[in-house]
Order: structure tokens, then sequence, then C-alpha cells
């Protein structure tokens, strides 16, 4: 698997034809048997409370408008959340800390993401993953990490001409991020730059931020709180050139 781009077979047209084709390209990719089978599963068998819920059960696409100009990644489809639902941070605890934080500080319409067809609007902000499908115990490998970079790197590629400011959750998805950063034009520093909260680096005009991801371990032990979770967001929208709410 390492090495493989399942991007390939899309040639140069998915730069030309935008996010909604990427999007949708994503949606039907199966290149980690590990993962494939595993959303699958999932999706058949369900949880008892999501019984009469038709499962989404394939890679979960990143959300947020083509002209984002703020982008947040960070290791997001769950088994019951993206993996039920379809969309980035949705269904989940996770996404309901995010999600919350980005209306707190102006940047989603609501504070709540329940399912695809809610009515939640971001402005300005795009979510993605560095790993599209749920993995087991929310553990992908780095075999399927680096196999499902070439999306990334594509989503960034077509980002950037609005692309300000990045926030990336968690240190698996910092170790994921930088090298996508490379592959899509950015120059970013050797030794790379390490993982903390609350770091910050300019690549190339691009102001990279680190957060602790949103993940109920950090959530419910205090690790992350919902206040510094909302001073990285305003602090990255600010960098980014949005308006943000909350002083």
């Amino acid at each position: 698997m390492r090495g493989a781009d399942p991007t390939a077979a899309y040639g140069g047209a998915m730069d030309a034809s935008g996010l909604p084709l990427l999007d949708q390209r994503i949606s039907d990719c199966r290149a980690c048997p590990r993962l494939v089978s595993w959303r699958e599963e999932v999706a058949r068998e369900k949880r008892a409370a999501y019984a009469d819920w038709t499962y989404w059960g394939r890679p979960v696409p990143g959300f947020g408008p083509a002209d984002a100009r703020l982008l947040i990644v960070g290791l997001a489809p769950a088994a019951h959340g993206g993996n039920r639902t379809g969309r980035m941070f949705t269904g989940d605890r996770s996404g309901d800390v995010l999600y919350e934080a980005l209306y707190d500080v102006g940047l989603a319409s609501q504070p709540t993401a329940v399912h695809a067809d809610d009515g939640l609007e971001l402005y300005g902000v795009r979510v993605t993953s560095p790993v599209h499908c749920a993995p087991p115990a929310n553990k992908p490998t780095p075999e399927e990490r680096d196999a499902c970079r070439p999306w990334l790197v594509q989503e960034l590629r077509l980002l950037r001409p609005t692309l300000r400011a990045v926030v990336v959750l968690g240190a698996f998805g910092w170790q994921a991020a930088l090298p996508a950063f490379t592959e899509a034009g950015w120059s970013v520093p050797r030794p790379r730059p390490a993982f903390a909260h609350g770091a910050r680096f300019e690549l190339d005009g691009l102001d990279l931020f680190g957060c602790f991801h949103v993940s109920q371990r950090n959530t419910f032990t205090g690790r992350l709180t919902p206040v510094m979770l909302r001073d990285v967001l305003r602090t990255a929208a600010r960098a980014a050139g949005l308006p943000v709410a909350g002083g």
C-alpha cells in the first residue's frame, strides 16, 4: 500500500474540475482494504441507537466552501459519526465540541452537527481529514495515512488561491499534514516543526496552527477546554482575515 496514489487514475482533470469533483472521487475511494471492510461492516451492523439510519459507510469528503480562507485538518471520520452521517465531525461528541466552538467565534451558522442535511453552514472555513475512512479503534496505520495523503494534497492545491491559515488538530494530523503541504507546493522547514498546542508557524504566507484534537479523551480530561479551542480558532480566523465574534 505504501506509495499508492488513489488520485493517479484521474490525472490532471481533477484540478480543473474543482472541489465538488474531488469530494465525489474521495467518496468512491477503495484504496485501503482494511478500511473498506471496516467501514462497510459497521454500516451493515450499525449501533442499536441508530438502527433506523442508512449509514453512509464510505470515505467522508471535506466540508465547507471552496473559497475557504481557513482550513481545519484533523482525524475525523468515526464509526458511528462521520461514517454514519457522511459529513466531517458530524454525529459524535468530537463534532459537538468543534462546531460549538466554531459557532461561538462566528464561523458556523449553528452550534450543532447532527446529520448532513441539518442546515449547518461554515463561513470561510473548510474542515477535512488526513484519513477519510473510519478506522478500527480510531487508529489508521501509517500506510493508510500515506495512501490517503494524495487526496489532501489535491485539496490543498485547490484551496491555495484563497487559503490563508490552517489549524491542525492533534499530532497525527500534524504528521500527516506537513508532508502534504510540501507535496502541494509549500516550503516546509527542515527539520519539520514539532506539534504543540498553540504552535504557530508561517509557510510561504500561510499561518499554520497546532491544536489538541477535539477527541473525548482530550475534552473529557480537560486537556483541551472550550476556551483553549476557541482561542486557537479565533487567532487562526484573524490570521486568515475572517471576522470573528467574542473578542
